[in-house]
Formats: C-alpha cells, structure tokens, sequence
C-alpha cells in the first residue's frame, strides 16, 4: 500500500478541503460565498458519521447537521489536519486515517478518525466519503 498512489492523494487533498469548506461555511464572513453543492457532492448515498459523542448521523442527518451550522462562527473556528495515513487500500476504496485538531470560540479539541473513500469521478476530488468514524483524542477545553 503506498501512501502515495493516485487514490491516497485524492483522498488526502478531499480530507484537507472539506475542513477547509467548513472553515467557511461556519464563519459568518464567508458563509454567503460559500457554495453548499461542494458538501452535498462529497458524501455517497451510504455514507455514515460516528462523531466522537457515538450517534449515528446518516448522509441526510449529516448534511442538515452542517447546513443548520452555517455561519456559526466569527472567524473563531479553525481546523488543522494532520498525519494523514492510508490503513487500507484496494482498487477504488481507500480507507485513511488522520488527527483533526478545532479550535471553537477558544475551545481547542483533537479527535482522530478514520474515513472509508471510494472512487467517483463526479465527487470534488474524485473521491466520496463513504463512513467517518472519530474518537476524542483530546475532548474540547471547559
């Protein structure tokens, strides 16, 4: 498994953009120029989140959840990513890992996922989010 193939890039440049949508679209100064299209393409139809609380979000969950969050924020939202690695690749489905550290209106977290891709040439990076799943590695500061 090579942490370089075309499909680990792929899903690497996905992981780092779609933090970067959300640092947009949750601040109240960029949430108008965000196009919310670029999330909606980005999960299949199967797709699934286990934030780090342990529910079950499905795609349509998932969706509304980052789409009542809009403009949430004012410019003290920020995500960092980090150590991204592939745990797993065959043809078309990669399965990666990485650390996502948030900062919230001061309150600084870490959790670490893991997140399932598979190839679609019609997604924004050429993959879509199949199953994320993140645990606490730090829970946000009181």
């Amino acid at each position: 498994m090579s942490q370089q193939s075309p499909l680990f890039r792929k899903a690497s440049a996905e992981v780092i953009d779609l933090h970067r949508f959300f640092e947009d679209w949750y601040d109240t100064a960029t949430a108008d120029k965000t196009d919310f299209n670029r999330c909606e393409h980005t999960f299949g139809q199967a797709f699934h989140m286990i934030p780090p609380t342990g529910r079950i979000f499905d795609r349509a969950e998932t969706i509304e959840l980052i789409r009542a969050n809009r403009a949430s924020f004012r410019g003290d939202f920020n995500i960092e990513i980090s150590d991204i690695r592939a745990s797993f690749e065959t043809d078309g489905i990669v399965m990666l890992t990485y650390v996502e550290a948030q900062s919230r209106a001061g309150k600084y977290s870490r959790r670490q996922a893991s997140a399932l891709f598979t190839a679609s040439s019609s997604a924004p990076n050429g993959v879509e989010w199949q199953h994320l799943h993140e645990t606490w590695l730090q829970m946000p500061d009181n």
